[in-house]
């Protein structure tokens, strides 16, 4: 399996700040004896990692603020490979999300998107043979933006879920959702390749509608967390399918990337070349 594409991540960087808890807390319920955790995070800065430690080529756009935390952010997104040199410095905060996970790895989360907000779609240029993979927690005027002008493979991991113009659903090449994503956005029937993940249950993938394959979940030793799961398997699924993987075996693939991203506390966790998974 080929690991060497090039692959531009635009999408959220933040600081995680995790409370490590017995179990999660009812609403207006406090729940003591928690370990914290910080840690750097965002979908866009997780799934640019993840795909440089899965062996491609990565770019990272997005930005970060003139803080202590966007310089970390900066540096250990470079450190992981990544070329950086798309993530601007501007006037905001650093984004922030705030993460509980009891021990059983589930989790709740709260984003203060800060300077996420304020990367600009007309910055961003991408080279015909570059794919680009995008997340929803950039404004979706961004996402619509770069999706129109890029010319090759374009996926969208359409989380959080919020409704999705015709004209973003009929370009993008891939969608990438969990289960209640895809109840949230009935429009998804009419893109052309969704990817459905279904937890311990597994993945499929619909083409045109129709589910064209479906895999069970990939064996996991220990389920430490599953915050950077996700983002592991849509990182793990790209370049599977840029390899020329089959449906199934792309799904396979990112259901053991999947596996062993819930196994580290990080929503960075330490990974091994894509085709060590196949």
């Amino acid at each position: 399996m080929r690991t060497s594409q090039d692959l531009v991540v635009v999408g959220s960087i933040n600081v995680d700040l995790t409370a490590v808890v017995e179990r999660l807390p009812a609403a207006g319920e406090t729940v003591a004896g928690g370990r914290l955790r910080r840690d750097v995070g965002g979908k866009g800065a997780n799934q640019a990692v993840a795909a440089s430690r899965l062996g491609a080529r990565v770019r990272m756009v997005g930005a970060v603020g003139e803080d202590a935390d966007g310089t970390w952010a900066f540096e250990t997104i470079r450190a992981a490979g990544v070329d950086v040199e798309g993530v601007r410095t501007v006037d905001a905060p650093t984004g922030t999300a705030l993460i509980a996970v009891d021990s059983a790895g589930e989790n709740q989360i709260v984003v203060c998107g800060g300077a996420n907000a304020l990367v600009d779609a007309g910055g961003v240029t991408v080279a015909p043979d570059e794919a680009v993979l995008m997340q929803l927690e950039l404004s979706l005027d961004v996402v619509r933006g770069v999706a129109a002008r890029a010319a090759g493979f374009v996926v969208v991991n359409a989380a959080p879920a919020r409704p999705l113009p015709a004209d973003l659903v009929e370009r993008v090449d891939l969608f990438i959702v969990n289960e209640p994503e895809y109840a949230a956005m009935p429009e998804l029937r009419a893109a052309r390749r969704v990817a459905v993940t279904y937890g311990a249950s597994g993945a499929a993938m619909i083409v045109g509608g129709a589910e064209s394959a479906r895999v069970p979940a990939a064996p996991a030793p220990e389920v430490v967390s599953t915050v950077g799961a996700g983002d592991a398997f849509s990182a793990a699924l790209t370049l599977a399918i840029l390899s020329g993987a089959s449906d199934e075996q792309a799904l396979r693939t990112a259901c053991a990337v999947g596996a062993a991203a819930v196994a580290h506390p990080s929503a960075q966790p330490p990974l091994d070349r894509l085709e060590t998974y196949a």
